[in-house]
């Protein structure tokens, strides 16, 4: 029996995959060598989850592998008509940022409502100016993407005494649907978008979002860049209709130094890092190769993600 070969499309530093042994064809390729390779490959591993050479090189011409697992949860940067209508299977890394980014929205949170970065930036310049904080228990929270992150940052939020409205796609037991957007945003002290990036959810935070919100409301995005009309953001923020926001994520990455997003008063900027946690590399190579396992005993994959949706359901 052949060995399967297992193409990687490299990112500093390359997984740990010795597990692994034997048992696959290891080969690697970058953003210029990924479409002649394509068609030799029976897995591709996404290493290098910022670049979109897959959705680049996926239309050419040969063989495609059967199974494309990219180490991520989000998989825009890697749909294209080609692969959402090919047979291959597509799984993602959901369950390894969950409480990661949960954490991280919390500290957000804490951050804002105590007004730390005034503190930081007092303290560099020697002044002493006593000032009151914000009580986040009893206020309240509306977070839009009922998946595993989703779910995740509503249970941290709730430990913090914050009352927390659930939004997905649909409507069900304990989860808002869309219609409810807008009411749950304009009651909220707290906006967190935490959507994956489809056709619906594109640009969905825009000046008439940002227009329903509370003038004492913040907004944190770490789902996609995608989800917001930056420069309504900007806006948003410049004229005070919203109280602050955080930003992970943005609609280019990296951000460019010469981007007015740096300087937007009352904007926390983040470079992608919600989930990235010391060791969450080695815990994506872990999860590919147990996904490597099942797949190469011909069991059924986890994490698989609905091509044509944009995201793994059943949450």
């Amino acid at each position: 029996m052949s060995v399967p070969t297992l193409l990687v499309l490299d990112a500093d530093p390359l997984p740990r995959l010795g597990r692994l042994t034997g048992r696959a064809r290891v080969e690697h390729a970058d953003a210029a060598t990924l479409a002649e390779r394509l068609p030799f490959a029976d897995v591709l591993l996404v290493w290098d989850f910022t670049s979109t050479a897959v959705r680049d090189a996926w239309p050419g011409e040969g063989p495609r592998p059967r199974w494309v697992h990219t180490a991520s949860a989000g998989v825009d940067h890697l749909m294209c008509p080609e692969l959402a209508d090919s047979d291959t299977v597509v799984t993602n890394a959901r369950g390894v940022f969950d409480q990661p980014i949960a954490e991280y929205v919390a500290a957000l949170v804490l951050t804002m409502a105590k007004d730390l970065p005034r503190t930081l930036e007092l303290q560099r310049k020697g002044v002493w100016r006593h000032r009151e904080s914000q009580r986040v228990a009893g206020t309240r929270a509306c977070v839009v993407g009922s998946g595993p992150i989703g779910r995740a940052i509503v249970a941290a939020l709730k430990a913090l005494g914050i009352t927390t409205a659930l939004v997905g796609r649909r409507s069900r037991t304990g989860i808002h649907g869309p219609d409810d957007l807008g009411r749950l945003m304009a009651r909220a002290d707290w906006v967190i978008a935490a959507a994956p990036l489809t056709a619906e959810t594109r640009g969905m935070f825009d000046a008439r979002r940002f227009g329903m919100m509370q003038p004492s409301a913040r907004f944190i995005n770490i789902g996609r860049g995608q989800l917001v009309v930056e420069q309504a953001l900007v806006e948003a923020l410049t004229k005070r209709w919203i109280a602050g926001a955080a930003l992970d994520v943005f609609d280019s990455e990296p951000l460019s130094p010469d981007s007015p997003l740096w300087h937007v008063p009352g904007l926390i900027v983040s470079p992608h890092m919600s989930g990235d946690t010391v060791g969450w590399r080695d815990e994506l190579g872990e999860q590919f190769v147990e996904l490597y396992d099942r797949w190469q005993a011909g069991r059924s994959l986890t994490n698989v993600v609905d091509k044509k949706r944009g995201y793994v359901p059943g949450h």
